[in-house]
């Protein structure tokens, strides 16, 4: 069975640009995973975010868990080296227009380069800097994910 390709989001935010997305860059541990295991509430979302983004998963993979928490939800993941290889993924993504969420130092570079950041306040803590490189900052990684599923919360949190 074929999968069909995600359609991509296209979000009028008044008074600003149409915000166009393509792709999503998610962190793995501390953002969609405490301890190496995913939160409750993540597979389901990133299961309905196929449909309308491409979702990539990128991780230092401390735990060692990302392929087996992952596995079944058919979510690509890559296992980065440092926070320039998570930066350099969102650049090459960028024409396209990319999200990225995440929560900590080696994210704070990605956050920048994406066409939008977005912080998340975890279980593992967020790093200072990764909060004011990121556009919105959410309460958790639930609300995060959310937003690309009920994007009038893109529109209310972006407007001028």
């Amino acid at each position: 069975m074929m999968s069909v390709p995600p359609t991509g989001l296209s979000v009028a935010i008044p008074g600003a640009a149409v915000l166009q997305l393509r792709h999503l860059l998610v962190d793995f541990n501390g953002t969609i995973a405490r301890d190496g295991q995913l939160i409750v509430g993540v597979a389901e979302r990133l299961v309905a975010l196929r449909r309308v983004l491409e979702v990539e998963v990128l991780t230092g993979d401390t735990y060692g868990t990302v392929s087996q928490a992952l596995s079944g939800l058919s979510v690509r993941h890559t296992v980065v080296q440092t926070g320039a290889d998570k930066t350099a993924r969102a650049r090459a993504l960028l024409s396209a227009g990319v999200a990225a969420v995440g929560n900590g130092r080696n994210d704070v570079d990605m956050l920048r380069a994406a066409t939008l950041g977005v912080a998340v306040l975890g279980p593992e803590c967020s790093h200072a800097l990764t909060l004011s490189a990121a556009q919105l900052v959410a309460p958790d990684i639930l609300a995060a994910l959310d937003l690309f599923l009920q994007p009038q919360r893109l529109v209310a949190s972006l407007r001028p």
